[in-house]
């Protein structure tokens, strides 16, 4: 399937209907899955905040490439030349969709994680760090880790940690800021075009974990004053593997080679390495150029939906999932109506384990959320989740029937309590008694590929 057939319209937003339609179609959204209650069901993905599936387009144009995939950059062959040219291409496209400056450079990494370690090993000597405890580990982790940075309480909401944040700066004590565009907890936006200015103007520069923001906002380095940024594709509707570094060269051209191996060096003696600059410089060892496809697919077939169509996709299922959980007695929602939000909603039933509803919502309804701390403990923590929220997430193919069918079920669960006994079973929440088949059996007993 090419892309030209696929036709993003608007999407439907709340009127006498209300209903919202997909906004790209994905791959999977009528998948069936078992309940433990009998039967199947389609299943709803309410969980697209920890990985979303693939585009269509992106999936189309995998099959597309596989029969021309070989090695690149040193092969004579015709397959070599082709894979390299897409490699590259997908590279540029990359770029461009995030509004990479002339002189950036795109690193392809495995994932927003590996960008951001990258980053951590390309600051200067001595330059020190400011991050906020509200980060995702991939953001907080690899600096963390190091002496030179400072960690500071985030506020009780984006605005307050903003504020934090630039008081900070001002010491003019940092090379740089580092901090999420949007949280993986609560969904907040952080305004990043007033924290460049901020780092900009004591002297630092900016990097922005993109992995919750891209999926729902575009950004743009060059405008946006952005000195760094990270990205993943499996955030991104591109699930093959593949992440990226934009950002300034000349920290990334001094830094030591993120990995020793082929491909990053000029020339190698006995007595000594050339190693590369550019992005290869990063990028050793035979590199992912299906994922790289594949996230260069997602990109454009994002960057070529109408202006406004994925931000009123978002608000109108954002708010039709907020407007109902804090209907629902017996729920209580984290921060349910911040300044600026992607589409991504924690909540708690108290009295009752997360874990548990999880595998409720699961097991009698198909339905997919995250429960946990999110890879974001301090966060977590300051929010009064110590034992875990209950996060729903929301992609481009999410419909309105199907946050829909999570408030009938949380309202279900709240009001008549699950069908079935619950308990944990082999460290999991799940039923005590489950006819279902074990997960890694269902496709294996399809047998073979034909």
């Amino acid at each position: 399937m090419s892309t030209s057939t696929l036709s993003p319209a608007r999407p439907r937003c709340p009127g006498s209907s209300g209903a919202v339609d997909a906004l790209l179609p994905v791959v999977g959204a009528d998948t069936l899955v078992p309940l433990a209650t009998g039967g199947s069901t389609t299943y709803a993905n309410l969980d697209n905040a920890a990985s979303a599936p693939a585009l269509v387009a992106v999936a189309a144009r995998v099959a597309q490439v596989l029969p021309h995939y070989a090695s690149v950059h040193r092969g004579a062959g015709w397959l070599s030349r082709v894979s390299t040219a897409l490699f590259e291409q997908a590279r540029a496209e990359v770029g461009a969709f995030v509004g990479a400056r002339h002189d950036d450079l795109v690193v392809l990494t495995r994932s927003t994680t590996d960008a951001l370690d990258l980053l951590s090993r390309a600051v200067p000597a001595g330059g020190r760090v400011l991050v906020a405890d509200v980060e995702h580990h991939a953001n907080l982790l690899p600096w963390q880790r190091s002496a030179r940075t400072t960690v500071v309480p985030g506020g009780a909401d984006a605005e307050e940690t903003t504020a934090l944040l630039e008081a900070e700066l001002a010491t003019g004590r940092y090379a740089l800021l580092a901090v999420a565009g949007a949280s993986n907890v609560t969904g907040e936006v952080l305004p990043l075009r007033r924290l460049a200015r901020a780092a900009h103007d004591a002297g630092a520069r900016i990097a922005v974990d993109g992995a919750q923001l891209l999926p729902h906002r575009r950004v743009d380095v060059g405008r946006d004053g952005i000195d760094y940024l990270a990205l993943s594709g499996h955030k991104l509707y591109a699930p093959f593997g593949s992440g990226a570094l934009v950002g300034r060269r000349d920290w990334l051209d001094a830094a030591e080679p993120y990995l020793a191996g082929g491909g990053a060096t000029l020339d190698v003696r006995h007595d000594g390495v050339r190693w590369a600059t550019g992005p290869d410089r990063h990028e050793a060892g035979s590199p992912n150029v299906v994922g790289a496809v594949a996230l260069a697919q997602a990109c454009t077939t994002l960057a070529a939906l109408p202006p406004g169509a994925l931000e009123e996709h978002e608000a109108a299922l954002r708010a039709r999932l907020v407007d109902g959980l804090t209907a629902l007695a017996g729920v209580e929602v984290v921060r349910p109506r911040p300044r600026d939000a992607v589409g991504v909603v924690t909540c708690t039933v108290p009295g009752r384990s997360v874990s548990e509803v999880a595998a409720y919502l699961s097991a009698e309804h198909g339905i997919g959320v995250r429960d946990g701390r999110f890879c974001a403990h301090r966060f977590a923590d300051a929010l009064g989740l110590a034992d875990g929220g209950l996060r729903v997430s929301t992609g481009v193919g999410t419909t309105s029937a199907e946050v829909d069918r999570l408030l009938a079920a949380l309202r279900r669960f709240v009001t008549d309590g699950p069908e079935l006994d619950y308990g944990v079973v082999d460290g999991h929440w799940a039923p005590l008694s489950d006819p279902r088949p074990a997960p890694g059996s269902l496709l294996a007993a399809a047998g073979p590929l034909r």
